[in-house]
């Protein structure tokens, strides 16, 4: 794939936990119920189909997909894909940049 890296690294909560211990200065007890609040509010309003805006990062949305006809990759039938309602994460502008300035860097 054009543009992608080898050494792809996952950030955990862990991670994220980490890094407010380090920047914060929380407990790391304190800081891991911190972002596990975070993440169990964002979470909580998904549920109840609320909008999710962090500014300067983005938003969560959730997207209802009506049914439509697919294709069986291997076989080449034709299925029947059934409505669902799928999550949706649109990056503010602010993100895009940063992301866009870093990945221009390291070509």
């Amino acid at each position: 794939m054009a543009g992608s890296t080898a050494n792809t690294q996952t950030v955990t909560r862990q991670d994220l936990a980490e890094a407010v211990y380090r920047e914060i200065g929380l407990s790391r007890s304190e800081s891991s119920t911190l972002v596990e609040s975070v993440i169990d509010h964002i979470g909580d309003s998904l549920e109840k189909g609320e909008h999710v805006k962090l500014a300067g990062f983005g938003t969560f949305s959730l997207r209802d997909k009506s049914e439509r006809i697919g294709r069986n990759p291997k076989t080449g039938e034709e299925v029947p894909i059934t409505p669902r309602r799928v999550l949706v994460f649109k990056p503010s502008q602010v993100l895009r940049e940063r992301v866009d300035s870093a990945l221009s860097t390291k070509s």
